[in-house]
């Protein structure tokens, strides 16, 4: 998976093991926009610009993983509206708002180091 800021609608299929050319596009490029978004307005203190300045914060691979999962999550709790997901004859289960891993990645909530105004 390649580490280039902003992460592509193919890497997201990769990360989601979706098939190439699949009717979901549209909304799988909806929902990693708005990853995307979020991930640079909550993490303002690293530099997305194409040739940063020597010495600051750039997107890592932590960092587009975790906007590719957080979009990949998204993507999938857009069919359950009530956050629950069906399991057969398991009954349904309760998705949860956060995933602690996708915050991890991204450095944001708990994990979230001091910031200093």
């Amino acid at each position: 998976m390649a580490t280039t800021w902003p992460p592509l609608l193919a890497d997201l299929k990769t990360d989601m093991n979706s098939p190439a050319g699949a009717s979901d596009d549209p909304a799988l490029q909806a929902c990693l926009d708005a990853a995307v978004t979020v991930v640079q307005r909550v993490r303002s203190d690293v530099d997305y610009r194409p040739n940063p300045l020597p010495g600051v914060t750039v997107p890592d691979a932590d960092l587009v993983l975790g906007t590719l999962r957080l979009a990949g999550r998204w993507f999938t709790r857009r069919r359950s509206p009530e956050a629950l997901v069906t399991m057969g004859e398991m009954g349904s289960a309760r998705v949860p708002s956060f995933d602690p891993d996708i915050e991890r990645l991204l450095q944001i909530g708990r994990f979230r180091g001091p910031v200093f105004a």
